[in-house]
């Protein structure tokens, strides 16, 4: 997926059932953060644990939100939401069981994470975790 694209019109449901639709999450001239993940990826644990510690200045400072991908298969997404809650994280939370939503954005390998700026678009997005990464993340959020 090229940089500077434009979200896919693809709707996810969130941990609550809700349905949400990918392509409007950026309209509000706010950024957005897509990262993909599942319960079994330890470095996806670290990314979110580490954001997790900066969250709260990024909504302050940029108003940003966190949105987080489970590609978690059916059968393991019963583990989700325990996982989220037991570390008390207020990232809004998508499933996507069938990768609909992973195939639409080209995901291959977890954990993913995209930057979205105000008007939609892809200003970012990387691969992997190594510690720091959220350093490279808040720039883009500037």
């Amino acid at each position: 997926m090229s940089m500077e694209a434009a979200l896919p019109a693809v709707s996810l449901d969130d941990i609550d059932g809700k349905s949400v639709n990918i392509s409007a999450l950026a309209q509000d001239g706010k950024p957005v953060i897509i990262a993909f993940f599942a319960t079994w990826c330890k470095p996806c644990m670290r990314e979110l644990k580490a954001i997790n510690e900066l969250y709260p200045d990024w909504q302050d400072e940029y108003g940003v939100t966190v949105y987080i991908v489970s590609t978690d298969q059916a059968q393991d997404i019963h583990k989700v939401k325990p996982l989220v809650n037991g570390n008390g994280w207020e990232y809004k939370v998508l499933l996507d069981p069938n990768g609909t939503l992973k195939r639409a954005m080209n995901v291959q390998n977890i954990p993913h994470l995209f930057v979205i700026d105000g008007k939609g678009k892809i200003v970012y997005n990387h691969i992997g975790y190594a510690e720091g990464d959220e350093e490279e993340i808040a720039k883009y959020l500037r």
